[in-house]
Formats: C-alpha cells, structure tokens, sequence
C-alpha cells in the first residue's frame, strides 16, 4: 500500500536537500539562517510522523516552529542568486517549445484525478493500492513526480541538480510568506478552540440594539472582513463570527435564511482576503514572483473593489436574506 506519509517524507527530504544547497550558497549574505529555515520545516515533515503515532513528543515541533519565526521576524532569512539560465536562453527555449511547456503542469491534475476516481478502487493482496482516505492527497503527490519526470524528458534535462536548484531560488524569492497560509489556519483552530468566538458573542449581544437589523447586518459582514484581515483567511474567521453573531442574532433572532445568510457572510470575508498581507498566497507571493517594486502593490489594486464588493453584500443581506 502506498501511504501518504512516503510523500510527506519526500517533501521533506527535498526541503532538506534545498536547505543544504542554500547553506553552500556562498552569493546569499544570510545563507546559515536561510538554510536553518527551511531545513527546520524539512526535519518537520519527516519528524511529524512519529508525533502523529506517538513515538515522540510534539514539543519539538513547536520550538522548530518558534524558532523559524525569530528566523524569519529578524531578518535572518535572504536570498542569493539562483543558478540559472539566462532571459534570453529562456525566451529561446519557450519558443522553441511552445504549448508543450504546459503538458508538465497538465500532468499533475489528470494524475490526481486518475488516483481519486480509478487507482483508489484497485487492490493488491487484499490490500488498496493507495491508503484509504488519502487517495486524493496521494494523487497530487505522484502527479508531482510524474510531471516532473515528464518536464525533464520534454526538456531532455538529464541533471536532477537542475530542478532542485530551481525549486531553491522559488523558495528563498517566495520566503516565509510561503508557509503563512498554514500558519493562519492553525491560528484559526486555536482561536475556535478557545473560544473566542463564544467571547466576542457575548460582547455582541451586549452591545448590539436587540431590533437593529441592518446593525446586526453590518457588524457580522464587516466583523467578517476585519477577521479576515487579522487572521488572513476566511475559513478560519468565518466560525469566529458565525458563533458570534451570524447564527445566534442573525438566523435565530431575525430568522433569517441560513444559506444566504452564511453564504453572503463568507462572501464579505473574501473581501478582507483582497486586502490583507496575511493572505500571502495570494497578495504577497504574486509580488515577491513577479519582481514588483512594491510588495504591497496587488493589495493597494484591489482595494477599491473590497471596499465596493463589501458594500454589495451588506446590502444584498439586509435586503434579501430575510
């Protein structure tokens, strides 16, 4: 049986080979903290499996995790200059290889689709091929291994060094932010935990007027969008909020229709998505890719239209969900 634990291991041999080839880079003036980062995540993918079972303690983990925020909160992190070709070899090369290029990245879906509708079906010994439950995340780790095998045979690449140097220079232009998506929702389950959705419940109901639709309107739609800012991600305030007021005050005080009401509510969270550096998958690894001059450059674009979309779905709840 193919388990799931062999890819996370594998990500996290590669994230330690990675980490090696930065401590050796001689070109990034920070190269000891940059390596230690990303070999610290590398030791966590292959370390986790024992706490997961167990066989060891978790407390590791979380000093690994304390110590890559110093790591990366003081500036001990950098970037040096990848091992690459040339604009004009790559320009060259792109032509030369045209819709083609895009075949690697075409590879890994029809993979993972292929392992979550067919291959999760298929036994061997009485055994699934694939570990039951795992078999989508299963999917997308062998179609990143077939892709990538695809992607040197295109490129007749017969130098493993090549991706992993490329892979490198990804991850020390993409930094830290890499990693803060998961960061946020873990955040989000502590904050769930703890109940702090329960707390500001409380404070809600103290301070909002008992007959005050459209205030008990906008308080959960921008109370969603302010989460989302702090936290970066809707999915983690969303039970924050729904607890708070979306629930108790708006579908049983009001009564209003749950699925608009919830839905609209979420809605208004993805406006603090266009708006926060918290969200870095999508604000500010875009601009740290592309080279921007200004990393905060996509959040400053999208602003007008948060503030316009939040608008919206305040109105279209008041008016509609009720």
């Amino acid at each position: 049986m193919i388990k799931a634990e062999w890819f996370y291991w594998l990500v996290g041999l590669s994230f330690l080979v990675m980490a090696g080839r930065m401590v050796t880079d001689r070109s990034n003036p920070k190269r000891l903290g940059t390596g230690a980062f990303w070999g610290l995540i590398g030791a966590g993918f292959i370390y986790s499996s024992w706490v997961v079972t167990k066989q060891a303690p978790a407390e590791p983990l979380g000093v690994a995790v304390l110590v890559m925020a110093v790591l990366a909160g003081f500036g001990f992190t950098g970037r040096g200059t990848p091992r690459t070709t040339t604009p004009e070899e790559r320009t060259a090369s792109a032509a030369r290889l045209g819709n083609r290029l895009f075949i690697p990245a075409l590879t890994i879906p029809v993979v993972a689709m292929a392992c979550a509708v067919g291959v999760k079906n298929l036994s061997f010994g009485g055994e699934p091929v694939l570990q039951e439950g795992s078999e989508t995340i299963l999917g997308l780790g062998i179609g990143a291994v077939v892709a990538l095998v695809v992607a040197m045979v295109i490129l007749r690449e017969k130098r493993i060094s090549v991706p992993v140097e490329s892979g490198r220079s990804m991850l020390e232009a993409m930094g830290w932010a890499m990693l803060l998506p998961q960061m946020l929702a873990t955040l989000g389950a502590i904050f769930q935990v703890s109940g702090v959705g329960d707390q500001v419940g409380k404070l809600t109901a103290a301070a909002l007027p008992k007959d005050s639709l459209l205030i008990a309107v906008l308080v959960y739609c921008v109370g969603m969008f302010a989460f989302t800012t702090v936290m970066g991600n809707a999915f983690a305030a969303f039970p924050v909020m729904t607890a708070a007021v979306g629930w108790p005050v708006l579908i049983g005080h009001f009564h209003g229709n749950p699925a608009a009401v919830l839905a609209l509510g979420m809605l208004a969270g993805f406006c603090g998505t266009l708006v926060t550096p918290m969200a870095a998958n999508f604000n500010i690894v875009p601009a740290a890719l592309l080279e921007l001059k200004d990393q905060y450059g996509p959040i400053k674009a999208q602003l007008p239209t948060a503030g316009v979309l939040l608008g919206c779905n305040v109105v279209i709840m008041a008016l509609f969900a009720f």
